[in-house]
């Protein structure tokens, strides 16, 4: 019912930039927070970035100073701006949502843990 889709990882030199994108779709009625995170070969999932519904903004200590998480509420999408990227940040990086949304027969549930499939960020020369 809910669908978090990722979008602009690829290939990129150390030094460089790249921007992610994720938009969520379905029938959502709120969303609480949303947030950034990446999971390397052989590591567990971390967070790169996260922000709350009312603006707060918080960071992996990896990436702070260096990238940057927005919203655009209205269309329910999410960015992330990654500057100086550097080979540990090779990882597959992952949307994820807290929201609020309808299912088919009219039910307001809670999804926490909303993910999405992943957009692969490769950092290398």
């Amino acid at each position: 019912q809910v669908q978090l889709v990722e979008s602009g990882g690829g290939w990129v030199q150390p030094g460089g930039s790249l921007r992610l994108s994720c938009v969520a779709s379905g029938r959502i009625l709120r969303i609480y927070d949303m947030g950034w995170y990446r999971q390397a070969p052989g590591k567990q999932r971390e967070l790169v970035a996260h922000i709350t519904s009312s603006g707060i903004l918080n960071y992996g200590n990896s990436v702070k100073g260096r990238f940057t998480i927005s919203s655009d509420s209205p269309k329910k999408m999410l960015y992330l701006q990654m500057n100086s990227l550097n080979p540990e940040d090779t990882a597959v990086y992952y949307c994820h949502a807290d929201l609020q949304y309808l299912t088919p027969d009219g039910t307001s549930m809670r999804e926490k843990d909303s993910w999405g499939q992943g957009t692969q960020v490769t950092v290398s020369s």
